[in-house]
């Protein structure tokens, strides 16, 4: 299985162990805002801990991890450019198959500015992305996401992220890939089996968003569990475990 969406810094080492004993051998750790990120130094201090220890951490584990770098919309500094500058290097780098997680948080004109030039970045290089959506006024700013995405990039190139019943049929027949982060206070694995059953297998990907928030490290092992349990057939839980996840990332 694939966790598609974690942030490894933020775990313990025995986390990684869990998820590897659960069935989840492989995942992608996107950054975010694990500090106040004042400058460009700190941001380049969080993408270099994920590449130099956290794809450490979890492969003396057995776990497989990916990362998913770029600016996340609670993390501008005042000197973005810098970090705008080098994402095109960063990418390139062999762990890193995704720019992210970048998004809106509020909408502001500041946050639309970096995620339209994040998603300049990926689209001249054919990155995927990982897009953000947020827990306040979700579906008023994912509506405006969504806008800015179509305007901005190929959408076969995008996740997006965190998607629930308040706005899955404002994107279900887009050509993004949909991620259901079952988490607590965010979705219940009953909540992701819900969606599935409503909307098919096709165009979703299951993660745990495994952060310092209240997260399970078995939160994809779990619902996968419950769909075998609730007689899903194994092509679909295939498919948002493990091969949608497989095929957008090359992994």
């Amino acid at each position: 299985m694939i966790d598609a969406h974690i942030h490894a810094d933020t775990r313990p080492y025995e986390d990684f162990e869990s998820m590897v004993i659960s069935g989840v051998d492989t995942a992608i750790s996107c950054a975010h805002d694990p500090l106040r990120m004042t400058s460009s130094e700190v941001v380049f201090d969080h993408f270099y801990r994920l590449m130099n220890n956290d794809v450490k951490r979890a492969a003396e584990n057995g776990l497989k991890l990916y990362l998913a770098l770029g600016i996340h919309p609670r993390s501008i500094s005042s000197d973005y450019e810098k970090i705008l500058k080098k994402l095109p290097h960063i990418l390139k780098e062999d762990s890193v198959v995704a720019l992210g997680e970048i998004g809106l948080e509020r909408a502001s004109n500041e946050e639309i500015n970096i995620f339209k030039k994040q998603l300049k970045i990926a689209e001249d290089l054919k990155a995927r992305v990982i897009v953000h959506t947020p827990r306040s006024n979700k579906k008023e700013v994912s509506l405006k996401t969504i806008s800015i995405i179509q305007e901005n990039i190929n959408p076969g190139q995008v996740i997006l992220d965190h998607v629930d019943f308040s706005m899955v049929d404002d994107v279900i027949e887009e050509e993004f890939m949909l991620g259901l982060t079952v988490q607590p206070e965010k979705m219940t694995p009953p909540e992701a089996l819900k969606i599935l059953e409503d909307y098919g297998s096709e165009k979703f990907l299951l993660n745990s968003d495994i952060s310092s928030s209240p997260s399970d490290p078995l939160a994809v092992a779990k619902t996968v569990h419950l769909m075998k349990l609730k007689n899903f057939d194994e092509k679909e839980i295939n498919q948002v475990s493990y091969e949608n996840a497989a095929n957008l990332f090359s992994i």
